[in-house]
């Protein structure tokens, strides 16, 4: 049997020489360690993003706790300053109220009091007037005898208002 030396079997040659060599020099291993660091290295990401979106997870769920708190502090904050301000409202009517009745009693009593002296100074008005009256007519028309006579009775009814 003769063997011939033709191309395939150069080519076969070829690569085993090419096998051989590789597996000498550990290529299948370097291959192997670096696809194992690499999926090392992708687990670790992996983990990494894991602890990254959980501990968002928590921060969020924080802030809107947060949120919710201060919302419900800023109602609290409305609902007092509202019932406050209705107090002050109130309080304010009140002292209003109060003062316009005390200024309407005191413009009533000063009306009162105003009437009391217009009466009184028309009473004596009238009464100097009625006294300068009479002087004038008992002047013209009464003499010494009457008017002496006049002077006792008008005493004695003096006396007898005293006693």
């Amino acid at each position: 049997m003769e063997f011939a030396f033709d191309a395939t079997f150069f080519a076969f040659v070829g690569l085993v020489l090419f096998l051989a060599l590789v597996v000498y020099l550990k290529v299948p291993g370097m291959l192997a360690r670096s696809l194992d660091d690499r999926a090392d290295q992708i687990r670790n990401e992996l983990a990494e993003a894991k602890r990254l979106r959980e501990e968002a997870q928590h921060l969020l769920a924080e802030y809107q706790r947060k949120r919710k708190e201060a919302e419900a502090e800023a109602a609290h904050i409305v609902a007092a300053a509202e019932r406050e301000a209705e107090m002050l409202t109130t309080e304010a009517k009140k002292k209003t109220e109060e003062f316009v009745a005390n200024r309407t009693a005191l413009s009533e009593q000063k009306i009162r009091q105003a009437e009391v002296e217009a009466m009184k100074a028309v009473r004596s008005a009238a009464v100097d007037l009625a006294i300068a009256a009479a002087e004038t007519v008992l002047a013209k028309r009464a003499d010494a005898k009457i008017q002496s006579e006049l002077f006792g009775n008008a005493v004695g009814q003096v006396k007898t208002r005293l006693n």
